[in-house]
């Protein structure tokens, strides 16, 4: 089976969709696929399913639900002697899981290639750093299980996974800034200052690299407008990180021009 969850949820079996249109079997399969070949207890399909108002019927219910998913994947194999659909959603003493072959889950290459570029960033090798981070975000085709209703297990999990997302971001523009490519990275990271205007590493970001593409004053102005923001919504400074940066930049420290502050750094 074929999966994945960055972005759209699909899912084939042959080249045959097993995703259901229904709203609740699509939060089972999902939350299945985050979890291949581990045991997703009932309580916990159902708190996805119902939150805290599970009905008295919602052991029935969810049965039903799986045989729904049984039937798609029926479908797929079909008729294939050697595979039943209980052999792909597995029933496990306290719940169910999803057998998938290792590599077939986008997010399980996702956490792979981000691992390894962030073990090749630790390590100061950036240009490797830059292709595996880079390759590991061209795996996302949107927010992660962007048509799939989610409740609060899922919810948790897509929060996780969008955590990863941007450590991997702010790593391959380090890595990139690191390699001295400041002024393609500028229209990026205008971007993502905008839209995340209180995020401290984008602006950090920005700011070096307008600095290091002879824009001094659009990095000063770039500190200005999320200092705004920081002082305006949650009454804080910037951080004592992002000011050293910014009278760096007012005093052309050339310093600026040899080492880069980078998220990592205090």
């Amino acid at each position: 089976m074929d999966i994945k969850v960055l972005g759209r949820l699909t899912a084939e079996l042959n080249g045959v969709s097993v995703v259901p249109s229904a709203a609740k079997p699509r939060q089972i399969l999902a939350l299945l696929a985050l979890q291949p070949g581990r045991v997703v207890t009932v309580p916990t399909l159902m708190e996805e399913i119902w939150g805290e108002d599970i009905p008295r019927s919602a052991a029935t219910t969810l049965q039903t639900y799986i045989l729904q998913l049984r039937r798609k994947i029926a479908v797929a194999l079909d008729g294939d002697p050697a595979r039943q659909p209980k052999d792909v959603l597995v029933t496990q003493h306290g719940g169910y899981l999803l057998e998938v072959h290792p590599g077939r889950i986008d997010v399980q290459e996702f956490e792979q290639l981000h691992a390894s570029g962030r073990d090749a960033h630790a390590a100061e090798d950036h240009r490797t750093a830059s292709e595996l981070l880079g390759r590991a975000l061209g795996l996302w085709q949107g927010p992660a299980l962007v048509d799939v209703r989610v409740g609060g297990v899922l919810e948790l999990e897509k929060l996780r996974l969008e955590e990863d997302r941007m450590a991997a971001l702010e790593r391959r523009i380090d890595a990139d800034l690191q390699l001295g490519r400041h002024a393609e990275m500028v229209p990026e990271l205008r971007v993502l200052a905008a839209r995340h205007p209180m995020h401290e590493n984008f602006c950090a970001q920005l700011m070096t690299a307008l600095h290091r593409s002879n824009n001094a004053w659009r990095a000063l102005e770039a500190y200005q407008r999320l200092r705004g923001c920081l002082v305006e919504d949650l009454g804080l400074e910037p951080s004592p990180r992002l000011q050293r940066l910014h009278q760096a930049i007012l005093c052309a420290d050339p310093e600026l021009d040899r080492a880069i502050p980078s998220p990592a750094q205090g």
